[in-house]
């Protein structure tokens, strides 16, 4: 059985961050990337909003340079991810998918989320040529142009009035005949001029030749008005929500009603002593690469600070 003092369970901005910093801090990190090794952000074409990068950079290239870095300074990084967690008694056992028993005095979940999607084919097609998660990342690519944003929720009309202050017109493709957003995000994006609020409508495909040109819709699909058009759009965002990947520690880690990782106070501490979490997947507002990258930082800081105070 290999004993850590540092067991960092995930990779993207968060979980190389949070190995930058604790292999600084001499805690010998071990990193197990997971499945999608690098994160969401493999994903996606070019990260424009990531600071130190004044051209872009393309996301697998962002997280290819954060992963060096990391192990620069000596993080043993792995692939392969973890699959079995008991977070019961101290030092801390994880069990990885090759069947190896680790021990941990310390670990920091960075598993992240992901977005949902509708489930459409053309979503697949067209990613990264129209289709996006996340209009902060790519909202400025849109400037002057038409878009359509999924969802009838808060981050639904917080996406939208974000787009509105770029895009000449912004639709919101809504399924139900009503927004369940909070009183004052509804009356934000029905008081802007270029946004219209399409409800009862259900987007059944896209299409376009070299990206996204439009969507095929239908307004009250099944009912005897029910009515299918074609909207022109350059860009189609989904703000349909994110899954947490944090079922893996559903028994041991307190989470909202999402599934996202609750803290405690002000640091990254969850409610099992010398847990840390960071990024995404105890994130359920801001979900930026930047803010991942620094609760990664505090995570390991944290986690230093813990193992000082145990004296390990």
């Amino acid at each position: 059985m290999e004993y850590v003092k540092c067991l960092i369970i995930g990779s993207g901005p968060a979980g190389y961050t949070a190995a930058l910093y604790a292999s600084r801090a001499n805690l010998n990190p071990v990193l197990y990337a997971g499945l999608q090794t690098g994160g969401q952000l493999t994903q996606t074409t070019i990260v424009d909003n990531f600071p130190g990068y004044p051209n872009g950079v393309d996301g697998n290239q962002m997280m290819m340079d954060l992963r060096e870095q990391a192990a620069r300074f000596g993080a043993d990084l792995r692939d392969g991810e973890i699959t079995k967690v008991d977070f019961s008694r101290k030092p801390y056992t994880v069990t990885t998918d090759h069947g190896e028993t680790i021990e941990a005095e310390s670990v920091i979940i960075a598993t992240g989320a992901t977005a949902k999607y509708l489930g459409l084919p053309d979503e697949k097609k067209y990613a990264g040529q129209g289709v996006s998660a996340c209009a902060t990342c790519d909202g400025f690519f849109y400037r002057k142009k038409v878009v359509a944003v999924v969802g009838g929720g808060d981050t639904a009309c917080e996406e939208a009035h974000y787009l509105a202050g770029l895009c000449k017109k912004v639709y919101m493709i809504v399924r139900k005949p009503y927004l369940r957003a909070s009183a004052a995000m509804q009356k934000r994006v029905e008081e802007a001029e270029n946004i219209e609020i399409l409800y009862e409508t259900n987007t059944l495909g896209l299409y376009g030749e070299n990206g996204v040109e439009g969507a095929h819709v239908v307004y009250r699909k099944g009912e005897s008005d029910e009515r299918t058009y074609d909207l022109p759009i350059d860009g189609f965002f989904l703000a349909i929500g994110h899954t947490p990947q944090s079922a893996l520690f559903k028994d041991f880690i307190t989470l909202d009603e999402q599934g996202f990782i609750c803290l405690k106070g002000q640091n990254q501490a969850t409610n099992v002593p010398g847990v840390f979490a960071a990024g995404d997947v105890c994130d359920p507002h801001y979900q930026q690469a930047i803010i991942a990258a620094g609760t990664g930082a505090k995570a390991a800081l944290d986690a230093q600070a813990y193992l000082s105070e145990l004296g390990k």
